[in-house]
């Protein structure tokens, strides 16, 4: 049974207090409709029908409902408030129950180190019986990215991702592999190289996930899984560094996504690869003007060392090429310059693929999880010449950062291979109904209902 399991019940007729749901627009019309103790119970409350607010409407002893003015009925956040602000107890909409998303988000909590304030549970009664199990799967893939991305850095490095994995390995029958410490030495040079500087218990790993009929088609998940980035020798000022538990937050919404594609039985041949490391200081530490060899084979000149999330992906992008999938789907917390350029709540989708990119931004659309598009333009390859090496990791100026480091981790992708990267945050820097400040998903969803639609 998932967390939210309780939260959501098919209506079967069971004693709930009603929510009578309003457009703005409609309150006026409605409210001449009701009796005059009403009227003054609501003006009491001053429920003027604005939206996101809500008022109680008395009636005789224990029976009282709610009335809601909601700016769209049919987003997956129009309930999220009422989950937030009612008192517990259970509930049911009149009229068609609107996406049920919301109302089990907006109970989300993250508890690992407090108690909830609010404990309670709100139970909504719906009459969309047949979409409740689909709401479920994708309430717990969104909860499982926040409560990796919220849990410091010091109980969620390279070993604890690998944890998690397993989990998720052993709850659908699926096959683990990890390469750790020096084993990566030779295979995935550029994954050791980043995170050999970190404490022994902390060493650096390259976990795979193998699931499904190998006869499906193959798809792969790729994630950043840099459970902290101090920077490296070029090291980040405090302001910087003070979020850095949330730079695995691309392994996050990897796992997640492999957790939905298992948990539907989704017919593909499964691939998820999670570079685990910690970007840390030490003797040991890779150093600004290293040549590092790649297991593609290329040599990289680390221009800079905090740019260090494209060199252990460029070799888990290798690793997953040579499985030969029709689709790889990356997840990172890439580059500053994906937020300058469009914020935290819209990630970049860099992708050659006309029909993936048209796809993608129809699914987001879709499920209100939005993506947009920029360009793999190849007239910036240039900025990534090395004098030295294959190229840079790290341009010089930092200008079209965002687009050069798409356009390095593409230069790991065959060219045969449908491939898109999503440079996302992970992180929500003000609340939202049912999106509470902290680590959050972010193109989840849209990648979730892309893959569905291609492969159920």
């Amino acid at each position: 049974m998932t967390r939210f399991a309780p939260l959501l019940q098919p209506d079967r007729g069971q004693p709930a207090h009603t929510i009578h749901l309003l457009a703005p627009s409609e309150h006026d019309a409605w409210l001449a409709t009701q009796p005059a103790r009403t009227r003054a119970s609501l003006a009491a409350q001053r429920f003027a029908g604005k939206a996101n607010t809500h008022a109680v409407i008395t009636g005789e002893g224990e029976d009282w409902s709610i009335v809601a003015a909601v700016a769209d009925r049919t987003s997956p956040w129009t309930l999220a408030t009422l989950a937030e602000r009612l008192p517990p107890g259970t509930y049911r909409v009149d009229g068609a129950t609107p996406p049920a998303l919301g109302w089990l988000l907006g109970q989300y909590r993250f508890t690992r180190y407090r108690p909830a304030e609010d404990a309670a549970p709100r139970v909504l009664l719906t009459d969309a019986a047949a979409d409740i199990a689909e709401t479920l799967r994708i309430a717990d893939a969104v909860a499982t990215v926040r409560d990796l991305v919220n849990t410091p850095a010091g109980d969620c490095g390279p070993a604890e991702l690998e944890a998690a994995v397993e989990q998720l390995a052993e709850h659908h029958g699926a096959t683990v592999t990890v390469r750790r410490g020096g084993e990566l030495a030779e295979g995935f040079p550029m994954i050791h190289a980043v995170g050999r500087a970190a404490a022994r218990d902390r060493a650096p790993r390259l976990i795979e996930l193998s699931w499904g009929d190998p006869q499906h088609p193959r798809v792969a998940l790729v994630g950043k899984g840099v459970s902290f980035d101090t920077g490296g020798l070029d090291i980040k000022p405090a302001a910087g560094m003070r979020l850095m538990k949330k730079d695995m937050g691309g392994a996050a919404h990897a796992l997640a996504l492999a957790g939905l594609v298992m948990e539907a039985r989704l017919p593909v041949r499964l691939h998820l690869l999670i570079p685990a490391v910690e970007n840390a200081i030490s003797a040991d530490a890779f150093r600004p003007g290293d040549v590092l060899r790649s297991r593609k084979g290329l040599t990289v000149e680390n221009t800079n060392t905090d740019a260090e999330g494209r060199l252990i992906l460029g070799d888990a992008l290798t690793r997953a090429g040579e499985e030969k999938p029709e689709l790889i789907l990356d997840f990172a917390t890439l580059t500053g310059a994906a937020r300058v350029a469009l914020g935290p709540d819209l990630p970049p989708l860099f992708t050659d693929d006309e029909n993936l990119a048209r796809d993608l931004l129809a699914a987001g659309e879709a499920q209100d999880d939005p993506l947009w598009r920029m360009p793999l333009w190849n007239g910036y390859d240039e900025m990534l010449v090395s004098d030295v090496a294959d190229m840079v990791n790290a341009p010089e100026g930092g200008m079209a950062g965002a687009i050069t480091a798409a356009l390095f981790l593409r230069r790991f992708v065959p060219a045969e291979v449908t491939w898109a990267h999503l440079d996302v945050f992970a992180w929500r820097p003000s609340a939202k109904p049912g999106r509470p400040k902290g680590g959050d998903a972010y193109g989840l969803r849209a990648a979730w209902s892309l893959l569905k639609a291609r492969y159920s």
